[in-house]
């Protein structure tokens, strides 16, 4: 049976509070850089026209800010909710874990990806805003069955800890 790399690790249970818990901080984290900012990210829009009038009403701070948190916050995010997504799959699903964990895989270079499209164009150069169009949908479209995916694993955690 196929395995990952660090899997051992991954689904420790400390390795997996240790995500969760950064997870949520890091979500916490962008919540308040965008309330203090007074901007709305752009990592969900896909379209480009859409995305070039959202920035264009952006101050040079919010630019910068955005950019500064796309180049360091959401570089860590998808490692951290990627990590805790695959952890979950495999420790809670068995020999299905290794299959579902796929798409949390492929999600964090997806996400990377995406990001490195963003700080290019906050930082001035739209020559690549086009593939937004593939990589945001594509980004969630894997996310959002890594979600799923692991909040059946906590519900196994939970019903196997009752059990006992």
């Amino acid at each position: 049976m196929p395995t990952f790399p660090m899997q051992d690790r991954l689904t420790k249970t400390k390795t997996l509070w240790f995500l969760f818990w950064a997870t949520l901080a890091m979500t916490a984290a962008f919540g308040l850089i965008m309330q203090i900012w007074q901007f709305e990210i752009i990592d969900e829009m896909s379209e480009p026209d859409q995305i070039r009038a959202h920035v264009a009403a952006f101050t040079a701070t919010q630019k910068t800010v955005h950019a500064w948190m796309t180049a360091t916050l959401d570089v860590a995010y998808p490692l951290a909710y990627g990590g805790f997504f695959i952890g979950m799959a495999l420790r809670f699903f068995d020999r299905a874990g290794f299959w579902l964990a796929l798409p949390s895989a492929l999600v964090i270079p997806v996400d990377l990806a995406e990001g490195y499209v963003q700080v290019m164009l906050l930082t001035g150069d739209d020559s690549l805003l086009h593939y937004k169009q593939i990589l945001t949908p594509l980004k969630l479209g894997l996310f959002i069955p890594g979600l799923i995916i692991s909040l059946v694993g906590a519900g196994i955690a939970i019903a196997r800890r009752r059990r006992s």
